[in-house]
């Protein structure tokens, strides 16, 4: 058996590309997972805190903040949907779709990652409501709900909502991540060292970590 690796993933619950991702790590540890000793940690990182908690119409966040135009936007977002279904994951987004807030539930995930072993799986969760079921990411009704799925006490989790606990530790996690040259998410980080940035495919992810348990990963 290799060395142990410590895994960070680095992610937004609203962003499609780190839902693509985050399935791609998990092939990626599945095929490696028996040859290596792994510990994963979710680091959430928020991507659009302007973002009202009604949301905004993911066409016209677009326009405003990329300048893209209506046939750019259905293309990315077709993009997005084939690259999930190759990962085994249902983005259902069309012209009435949002984006939402994540500051809650980055709170969240940080209280999972701090109190049990769920993050990860929390955060999946966050993705299945917000891409396949079009749920709002803003509502504590739904983060709650999530966080029941997986096992999480659902009152812990309100509680946690009804307060500002934990959002201080995740403002400093993001500044973190930023100091540690994080320039978009997702991004996975092999033993705090090695950093792979984007939503890559699993043999991409399962190489590295082969690489950094036999020591030839090239600096």
């Amino acid at each position: 058996m290799g060395k142990p690796i410590r895994i960070d993933f680095v992610a937004d619950p609203g962003c499609p590309w780190c839902a693509i991702g985050a399935h791609s790590l998990v092939q990626a540890i599945n095929k490696v997972g028996a040859d290596a000793q792994l510990t994963l940690f979710v680091r959430p990182f928020q991507i659009n805190p302007d973002i009202g908690p009604q949301g905004e119409l993911l066409a016209r966040h677009a326009a405003s903040k990329f300048g893209a135009a209506p046939e750019e936007v259905e293309a990315q977002r077709y993009a997005v949907a084939v690259q999930a279904s190759e990962r085994g994951f249902e983005i259902n987004q069309g012209p009435e779709s949002r984006i939402w807030n994540t500051a809650d539930a980055n709170r969240l995930l940080y209280w999972a990652g701090a109190e049990s072993n769920q993050a990860l799986n929390l955060l999946l969760a966050f993705f299945r409501a917000n891409f396949t079921d079009g749920r709002s990411l803003s509502e504590h009704a739904v983060l709650i709900d999530c966080a029941r799925k997986v096992g999480l006490d659902a009152e812990r989790a309100r509680a946690v909502l009804s307060s500002k606990q934990f959002e201080q530790e995740t403002r400093d996690m993001e500044k973190q991540a930023l100091l540690s040259g994080v320039v978009r998410v997702p991004t996975v980080v092999f033993d705090e060292r090695h950093s792979v940035q984007g939503a890559q495919p699993p043999q991409l992810y399962a190489q590295t970590m082969r690489d950094v348990m036999n020591g030839t990963l090239q600096q």
